[in-house]
Formats: C-alpha cells, structure tokens, sequence
C-alpha cells in the first residue's frame, strides 16, 4: 500500500488533477470532497476518454464530476484475498484503503505483485484484467 497517499479536490478543475497527477507521477487520484470523505477515484484514462476525448475543457470540469458511483473501496484491516477479490469483481487496479472513513492509502495491483510468488502474481493480474 501506497500511504499517505494525496487527494485531488472534487471541487478542483481536471487541469489541475491532471498537473497534480504529472507532478505526482500518479497515473490516478483519489477524489475527496471538501469534507475530506472520499467521493471516487480519477484516473488519467478518465481524463483521456471523458474529457479529451469528448473534447470538453478540462478547466470547465470539475473532478467530481468524473466520480462514478459509491467508490470501491478496502479496509485498512482487509486481507490480501479480501483486496484481490474486491479488485477481480470490480475490474480496478488500485484501491482506496480507509481506516474509520478516512483515507489512508492506495493499494495497486503492482503492490499485491510484489508480495506474492511469480504464479500467483500472474493469476491476480489476469483476473482483474478479465473483461
């Protein structure tokens, strides 16, 4: 897991999300409300498909306007199975982990990769890159 990781605003434009992602050399963000909760997570791929793509202006659109949903989300006291299935049913490469409502990190699939034996990482990385 990835800890302390940073927020992009809801309320900030997705310039400034894609800025802080190149900054941050971060291919996604979490995005947290003025509240600090957790409101979903940005991804460069949102900003491409979403935004560029559809040829909208990136300072017109707010962050939260790409948040999809109630966001996937882990536990802090989650178990390596526990991410894994969450990641394989809902198709996600990075999840937001939260300790009592608050965000406290980023676990990605390369962190579970890492962890595990050769085999067992090419299993997690084909099931949650199953279509």
């Amino acid at each position: 897991m990835t800890p302390d990781c940073q927020c992009v605003r809801s309320s900030d434009t997705v310039l400034t999300a894609a800025r802080k992602m190149a900054e941050l050399d971060v291919g996604a963000l979490p995005i947290c409300g003025e509240d600090n909760k957790l409101k979903g997570m940005l991804t460069d791929r949102d900003i491409v498909v979403k935004v560029v793509a559809q040829r909208k202006d990136p300072i017109g659109i707010d962050a939260g306007d790409l948040a999809d949903g109630v966001p996937v989300v882990a536990q802090a006291d989650d178990d390596v199975e526990r991410v894994l299935q969450l990641m394989a049913d809902h198709q996600v490469r990075r999840l937001p982990v939260i300790d009592h409502n608050e965000l406290v990190g980023i676990i990605a699939q390369a962190d579970i990769a890492r962890i595990l034996e050769h085999r067992a990482s090419g299993e997690v990385v084909e099931a949650i890159s199953q279509e």
